[in-house]
């Protein structure tokens, strides 16, 4: 069976679902082959190999912490070029599509982003995508080269598949162009103790209609009862009620949890795109004609003031 290349996402060994998502769709079409890059590498094969990866390549350098994506492309092109696979998997964060991107070009196959599935063709992988702001699903397969997809974060069920995981070094040759952007400087997010946003499997946002920074803490008290993580539509993101990084919508980051609860949000195209491939919609919105109305599974039209802190207490109490 062919081998399949994963990009492994993962925190000094700690692997990210993302990437035990992409072992169990690579499955689907072939033996999965991880790469683990940087500090912790070696740390990940018991996790990989849990989830179904044959052989773990690992490669650590100080190059992967010291300079922005190339270090990581280059490894993955020598990946690339040791296993021959049948294609190579990238979980679709910003940086997996720019590394995905770069490989491509590199090797000169096709790519397809955002993909939301992915199943075994006569042809080669056929992947599933969810395109035009989620209003359409379409079917694609590269016709050059290896084809190089990313996967959307909650595209597929986390299904365990023990196989042997066998840890092999990998041989990494760093191109003139490593050096071209260095970090000079980090600054730790700060820990709210909810889940990553692309990654939750429920996510709780707050727009206009929350009228202020100081009332998102009713969105966030219902987050933290679910155990979600708090979005935000561009309006409140772009008059400073929230940060940025909690930006839902097609220039912030696109969700796609089991459970999306809208609240104060009117539904524009903008925001849309970024969360309508969510499994169930909920909005709270006192215009019954807005827009959200159109694509959400439960509807409430109501004053968010009055219906999120009455639902926040009924699933308090229903947890004692």
């Amino acid at each position: 069976m062919a081998e399949v290349l994963i990009y492994v996402d993962h925190v000094d060994g700690a692997v990210r679902k993302p990437t035990l998502e992409l072992l169990t769709l690579a499955r689907r079409i072939g033996e999965p082959v991880a790469v683990a890059l940087g500090n912790g590498a070696a740390y990940t094969a018991d996790t990989l190999a849990e989830y179904g990866a044959v052989k773990v390549l690992t490669h650590d350098a100080s190059e992967y912490a010291e300079y922005l994506v190339v270090p990581r492309v280059d490894a993955l092109q020598a990946a690339h070029e040791a296993v021959s696979p049948a294609a190579v998997l990238v979980p679709s964060s910003a940086e997996g599509k720019e590394i995905a991107a770069r490989l491509a070009l590199r090797i000169g196959s096709g790519i397809i982003t955002d993909a939301v599935d992915l199943e075994a063709g006569d042809e080669g992988p056929v992947a599933t995508q969810s395109v035009f702001a989620a209003s359409f699903t379409t079917k694609s397969r590269v016709s050059k080269g290896i084809p190089v997809i990313t996967i959307k974060p909650n595209s597929a069920a986390v299904e365990a598949a023990p196989a042997a995981g066998v840890v092999e070094a990998l041989s990494v040759t760093f191109s003139d162009q490593v050096t071209g952007t260095k970090i000079t400087g980090r600054t730790p997010r700060e820990s709210t103790g909810r889940p990553e946003l692309t990654e939750a499997a429920i996510v709780v946002s707050g727009g206009r209609g929350v009228n202020g920074a100081e009332n998102f803490s009713i969105i966030e008290a219902l987050a933290d009862q679910l155990g979600a993580a708090v979005g935000a539509s561009r309006a409140a993101v772009d008059v400073g009620w929230y940060p940025h990084t909690n930006q839902v919508g097609q220039t912030g980051k696109s969700v796609s949890p089991q459970l999306y609860i809208a609240n104060g949000i009117s539904g524009a195209i903008q925001h849309r795109a970024g969360m309508q491939t969510s499994k169930t919609i909920v909005a709270v919105n006192k215009d019954a004609e807005a827009p959200i109305f159109e694509l959400v599974d439960y509807g409430v039209v109501g004053d968010l003031f009055d219906v999120v802190p009455q639902l926040t207490e009924e699933i308090k109490a229903r947890k004692k």
